[in-house]
């Protein structure tokens, strides 16, 4: 943070925005789980769990860029919350050891903390892909309670258009 908050022209607003922007993010998350819940999108297991997975990816994105600004919280959270894969069975140590480049987190975590905060957004771009694609093979949940297959639209070409115009927005 501190030569994009200090040098850049409005860095600290870009900054801010990127913070604040993911905590909105977030709130729309819970948001979009708290309705699949209403409406018992979970039956539909496939689209349930790459949703799920898409949360875990999304946090540990969150994760990775709540560390990068380098100061006391981050080195500390850095530590307190990567030492918690130690606790997995048989390959605990090696991980942690390889997620910090080292014995302890030092340059090195932070280096591949900001590879890691690059390359996630690619990886759940994928996953959402996967998310809307079982959802439109499953079909979405239908509040309004119509199930005439007159008033359908067929996925192709009409959704896909739309969710890869709504994914290149």
């Amino acid at each position: 943070c501190g030569h994009i908050c200090r040098d850049v022209n409005y860095g600290w607003l870009i900054r801010s925005m990127h913070a604040n922007g993911a905590s909105f993010f977030f709130i729309c998350i819970y948001a979009h789980i708290g309705r699949g819940l209403y409406y018992g999108s979970y039956l539909y297991k496939e689209t349930w769990n790459i949703g799920v997975v898409l949360l875990l990816l999304v946090m540990m994105t969150a994760f990775v860029g709540y560390v990068l600004p380098w100061g006391q919280m981050s080195f500390w959270g850095a530590t307190v919350i990567t030492n918690l894969l130690s606790a997995v069975p048989y390959v605990g140590g090696a991980l942690v050891e390889w997620i910090w480049g080292g014995f302890s987190v030092d340059n090195a975590t932070l280096t591949r903390f900001f590879a890691f905060h690059f390359l996630f957004p690619f990886v759940i771009a994928g996953a959402t892909i996967l998310h809307l694609l079982f959802l439109h093979e499953n079909g979405s949940n239908n509040p309004a309670g119509i199930n005439s297959d007159a008033e359908q639209i067929s996925f192709h070409p009409y959704f896909s258009y739309k969710d890869l115009l709504g994914f290149a927005g």
